[in-house]
């Protein structure tokens, strides 16, 4: 792939860095990356991709914008909370203003097993933005079993923690992790807080590898996971080994993408929020769903999504029936407001 005048001049900088060069360059250009959460790390994890010149970037992300991102959401501002725009449109609208050369999808869509597989099918890698166990084991699965290469992130308080899982190659996140880390064993930002530059430097590690990856210098890799603390200024690798008795890349059982114990019902890291996701995919309209809850309570329809208010509580809606539960962390009394005012 040849560059022309203009993407030499607006590549430049990088360009001159000698392990990527023109031909790391015209590889960036060419290379697909579905970029899964567009939180704190994938708000600066996309916009440092877009601006690097990664042609592709599919953009994933089951929520809206509220005031309490942009703290660390680097591509949200004020206008996106009071319309209460999704999470992903927003970003996309975003990095077309950074850069308009490339091309982005934008997904507003919880992963899941039944979705998973198809949304990084078409992908050169997947880099985790993701703030649950319960997603990134689903996508170690997926990953593992399309061979697609992927970059673990996550950060809470001042610690952050990055891994890069090359599938055949190096162990895969259940390698490391017990495959139960459920709700209650690990703490989140909703008890520990989080600041900003923790979600900076776990998202700036993984774009630098997902740059290695991508412009082919994979010798270069991260062979370790990468912890630190800012704070208290430490950092520390372990080395990690693929393990035969691992149940993904060892024995290759994928026990999540078949959908076994599939939830239906999780809090979300750092709301007092449950979503509530329909027991079998559906689309609803939200013109008529405002007309029947209008008489029980306030209500507000857009394009993308319907908000209602219900004493103590608010519900979000989704066309495809997935709901999200404010001022609670019960489940149970999540998916009961939910049948009540939705339906089972």
């Amino acid at each position: 792939m040849e560059l022309d005048f203009t993407t030499k001049e607006r590549y430049s900088r990088q360009i001159l860095f000698p392990p990527l060069g023109e031909k790391g360059q015209a590889q960036l250009l060419k290379s697909r990356v579905a970029v899964i959460g567009l939180g704190a790390l994938g708000t600066v994890s996309a916009g440092t991709l877009a601006r690097a010149g990664v042609g592709f970037l599919k953009l994933v992300d089951r929520d809206y914008i509220e005031s309490s991102n942009l703290q660390r959401q680097a591509l949200f501002d004020e206008e996106d909370c009071r319309k209460l725009r999704p999470k992903a449109l927003a970003a996309a609208e975003k990095l077309k203003k950074i850069n308009s050369s490339l091309s982005y999808s934008a997904l507003v869509e919880d992963i899941n097993h039944r979705n998973v597989e198809e949304i990084i099918r078409d992908v050169d890698l997947v880099l985790d933005a993701t703030d649950n166990f319960e997603t990134r084991f689903l996508l170690n699965e997926a990953c593992v079993k399309g061979g697609t290469p992927w970059i673990y992130g996550a950060c809470v308080a001042s610690y952050g923690v990055t891994f890069t899982i090359i599938p055949g190659e190096t162990a895969c996140l259940s390698c490391y992790l017990p495959d139960h880390t459920g709700p209650g064993t690990t703490v989140s930002c909703d008890t520990a807080g989080i600041i900003g530059p923790a979600a900076n430097i776990v998202a700036s590690l993984q774009v630098t590898e997902a740059l290695k990856i991508l412009s082919g210098a994979r010798e270069d890799l991260n062979k370790s996971m990468t912890f630190f603390d800012l704070w208290t200024n430490n950092f520390s690798h372990l080395e990690l080994h693929r393990q035969d008795s691992c149940p993904v890349c060892g024995k290759k059982e994928f026990a999540r993408l078949a959908g076994e114990n599939q939830q239906y019902s999780t809090n979300l890291c750092g709301r007092n929020t449950v979503q509530v996701l329909p027991y079998t995919p559906q689309q609803i309209s939200l013109e008529k769903l405002k007309a029947l809850l209008a008489p029980l309570g306030e209500v507000h329809a857009g394009e993308h999504l319907l908000t209602f208010k219900t004493g103590p509580y608010e519900l979000v809606i989704f066309p495809d029936a997935r709901t999200l539960v404010k001022g609670t962390s019960d489940p149970k009394l999540a998916r009961s407001l939910y049948a009540r005012y939705i339906g089972t």
